[in-house]
């Protein structure tokens, strides 16, 4: 959906439509600052409750450190609390090669933006970003990118060929987009994109949903739910400010494929059942999130996803016993 109004925007904050191979690469040096595995700092929204969800193949001890608020009650190490006097808890560290897949919606209903960039361009930096960061800790990366028009499977790699392999399949998807834009929309692709996920999710593996959640139903919900039941999930939403809050710019344009329709954004009545339509489909996965343990990320598209992430997963300098006792510290 697009929206188009007669207003005199500078050519800088027009929304970037599509995003080039060669600028998802170089979001490499950007995919630092944030993890998707169990242990995370104390203002990550992976804390607490969830810390369980993202569980890792297994865990080798790496050292004692303090306590911090925040930090999951469960890894405090009793017998070096009592002996310090101090809350001390045990970080361990998970054993690697854990597959990651990414499923990256590149649908029509993606195809729409405000400021900055399109929903499809952020979620295509999300799966970039996210292909380095997993693979430069030595897991192993796949992805099923998927439109209204069919999906193609990436099958999970380490190192470099797997991240590169993920991004060629997401560029080709992203760029297909203005082409595609006659297509007739199909709300059922992501259903079927997570039943070819599904033979890369045996046991332990990390699904990450990166959309808008369009077409989301009953199965999504089944679906989600049995994959839950061995492996981790998280959610990275992705949304348009101007889905939540229509600007009162009098008459505009607003488009879907080929269809165009005249609307009056002047109407407050108007704006503010488009406002409910949205603020009701995300408490829907907001609800189910948070029913099945689920974080989810919020990602606005008109602002620097990767940035987002590091502020949503949090990011802290920790000191540990070593360093607490002779001066140093640990980053």
């Amino acid at each position: 959906m697009a929206l188009t109004a007669p207003s005199r925007q500078p050519s800088e904050d027009r929304s970037r439509i599509t995003v080039t191979r060669d600028e998802l690469i170089r979001l490499r040096h950007k995919a630092r600052g944030f993890s998707f595995l169990p242990r995370q700092p104390v203002h990550s929204i992976l804390t607490g409750r969830h810390a369980s969800r993202l569980r890792g193949r297994g865990l080798n001890f790496e050292e004692l450190r303090p306590y911090y608020p925040g930090d999951d009650t469960r890894t405090i190490d009793w017998n070096a609390t009592a002996r310090l006097r101090d809350p001390f808890i045990r970080v361990s560290t998970e054993e690697r090669d854990r597959a990651v897949v990414l499923l990256v919606d590149q649908r029509l209903s993606m195809f729409f933006g405000s400021r900055r960039a399109t929903k499809s361009v952020a979620a295509a930096e999300i799966a970039a970003a996210a292909a380095w960061r997993v693979t430069s800790l030595g897991d192993r990366i796949g992805a099923v990118v998927f439109s209204d028009g069919g999906s193609q499977v990436v099958k999970p790699q380490a190192r470099d060929a797997g991240a590169m392999a993920v991004i060629d399949a997401v560029a080709k998807a992203n760029n297909r987009l203005p082409a595609r834009i006659r297509d007739v929309p199909r709300p059922e692709a992501l259903n079927e994109a997570l039943l070819r996920a599904e033979p890369f999710l045996r046991h332990d593996a990390l699904l990450c949903l990166i959309s808008d959640a369009a077409g989301a139903d009953a199965d999504t919900v089944e679906r989600v739910t049995t994959i839950t039941a061995h492996n981790d999930v998280l959610s990275v939403f992705v949304y348009d400010p101007l889905e939540a809050d229509l600007p009162d710019i009098g008459p505009a344009v607003v488009a879907e494929a080929d269809r165009q329709v005249e609307v009056d954004l002047s109407s407050a009545a108007l704006r503010t059942r488009f406002a409910q339509d949205f603020g009701q489909r995300r408490s829907r996965i907001e609800g189910f999130s948070r029913r099945r343990a689920i974080p989810l990320l919020p990602i606005r598209a008109d602002l620097d996803p990767i940035d987002q992430l590091r502020d949503l997963l949090g990011h802290r300098t920790v000191r540990s016993v070593r360093g607490r006792t002779a001066g140093g510290h640990r980053p």
